[in-house]
């Protein structure tokens, strides 16, 4: 009698299947047109061919100065600081405002599709993508219009649990198999690449207080939406370990920095920004800190983050 051996592709796409399933489960119980920017700054040792994927997390609208206004990519983002102090030789930078897992694969605009800036020369990857999958702008509009009904309450939250699920944490596991695809394809185009996820700063203030009518959510949505945002962080995680990827938490290091703090101290600004960037984007100041995470995470090695 003979016994026939199931493919391991099969096999690989069970386990992984498996995997982010039980990703999904700990991400739910969890509680708290112009070219790319290309730069060359000089440097010394190996010269590294460094690519950065992403969102307006990642491009830096606002910032000065802006070397891309179709995208809002800033000169001063994270990628071109951490290229920038670490000498690397070449930054290509397709991160692109509004973007999601989609336009890896397609054009956004005038711009191509981000995942053809991967080759097999590509030594580093940075990946920050999946806020807008979840839809962060439309979560921060909802929220800042249902407060107004019951401003000590939170409607937000009862808004999305209304059908028995919350709906973000549905829009974070459908967001999973997306990002899983994305670092599949990284994979393909970069065998060779370090690839680093890099996580969403913190938003909010981490102790779950409000800061209204600065930020214009009821109270009891603050730690409602601070969980949904760790909830989102630690899929990123998950994935990435699947993937053999490592990640970079940017929440930790601007703790204490949020929305909500004074303009002296905060490195993510409010729906009416004080200094220059986007509404709810980090400014310089959180896009020099991000940097220093990607930083760190590379000064520590290869490994799973």
């Amino acid at each position: 009698m003979t016994h026939r051996r199931r493919p391991a592709d099969r096999v690989g796409g069970r386990w992984r299947a498996a995997v982010l399933g039980a990703a999904l489960s700990a991400c739910a119980l969890a509680v708290s047109g112009t070219a790319p920017a290309v730069a060359h700054p000089a440097g010394h040792g190996h010269e590294v061919a460094y690519a950065a994927l992403g969102d307006s997390y990642t491009s830096g609208p606002g910032i000065p100065t802006q070397v891309d206004a179709a995208c809002g990519r800033s000169d001063h983002n994270y990628p071109s600081l951490v290229a920038a102090q670490r000498g690397t030789a070449s930054l290509t930078d397709v991160s692109c405002g509004g973007a999601t897992t989609a336009e890896m694969w397609r054009a956004q605009g005038a711009h191509p599709p981000q995942l053809d800036a991967l080759n097999r020369h590509t030594d580093l990857v940075t990946l920050q993508i999946g806020g807008n999958d979840v839809g962060f702008g439309t979560i921060i509009g909802t929220c800042a219009r249902l407060a107004a009904q019951d401003p000590e309450g939170n409607p937000c939250q009862r808004s999305y649990q209304a059908s028995g699920h919350d709906q973000l944490i549905l829009d974070i596991a459908r967001t999973a198999p997306k990002v899983d695809r994305v670092l599949r394809a990284v994979r393909a185009r970069a065998p060779h690449a370090r690839v680093l996820v890099v996580g969403y700063p913190d938003l909010l203030p981490d102790d779950g207080s409000g800061c209204f009518p600065q930020v214009p959510f009821a109270r009891r949505d603050f730690p409602y939406l601070r969980d949904t945002e760790k909830r989102l962080n630690l899929m990123l995680r998950l994935v990435a370990a699947v993937n053999r990827a490592e990640y970079v938490d940017t929440y930790g290091p601007t703790a204490g920095h949020d929305m909500c703090q004074a303009p002296a101290d905060r490195w993510i600004e409010p729906l009416q920004p004080a200094s220059p960037a986007a509404p709810a984007h980090p400014n310089a100041t959180g896009e020099a800190a991000m940097a220093q995470a990607v930083r760190a995470r590379l000064e520590r090695g290869h490994g799973r983050g």
